[in-house]
């Protein structure tokens, strides 16, 4: 199926650009809503940009990630669920205890010619 080509390489656009902020959060929706590995809820393009903009002025830009799809699910033509594993590699002075792995839960709508990503939740994986 080539929407699920097009999903792939919008995530890998996430891994890719993790570190890039205004092509990271031109791949959300207008309200899209995250859910970091540390619970921290963040909604809409303009305050993913505003966190985002401040995490990468701190040591958190020196924690990379790096994202393998497990399956991609269709609900509506539309709208995907994407199940990933995040691998988290925390190359900080100070590594903040964060967990190496988690599962990552994307769900991803088309609109127009493009998929962009609606939700993103990362739950620790602690064992």
């Amino acid at each position: 199926m080539p929407d699920t080509e097009a999903i792939r390489q919008t995530i890998a656009n996430a891994e890719k650009h993790q570190n890039d902020l205004e092509e990271f959060v031109d791949l959300h929706t207008a309200d899209a809503l995250i859910v970091n590995i540390a619970g921290r809820r963040v909604l809409g393009r303009d305050a993913i940009r505003e966190a985002m903009a401040h995490a990468l002025a701190t040591p958190l830009a020196k924690v990379l990630t790096k994202t393998e799809i497990v399956d991609i699910g269709f609900t509506t033509p539309d709208v995907a669920l994407v199940s990933c594993v995040k691998r988290i590699f925390d190359e900080r002075e100070e590594s903040g205890g964060l967990p190496a792995r988690g599962s990552l839960t994307y769900v991803v709508v088309r609109e127009g010619d493009d998929w962009k990503i609606a939700f993103a939740q990362t739950t620790p994986v602690l064992s």
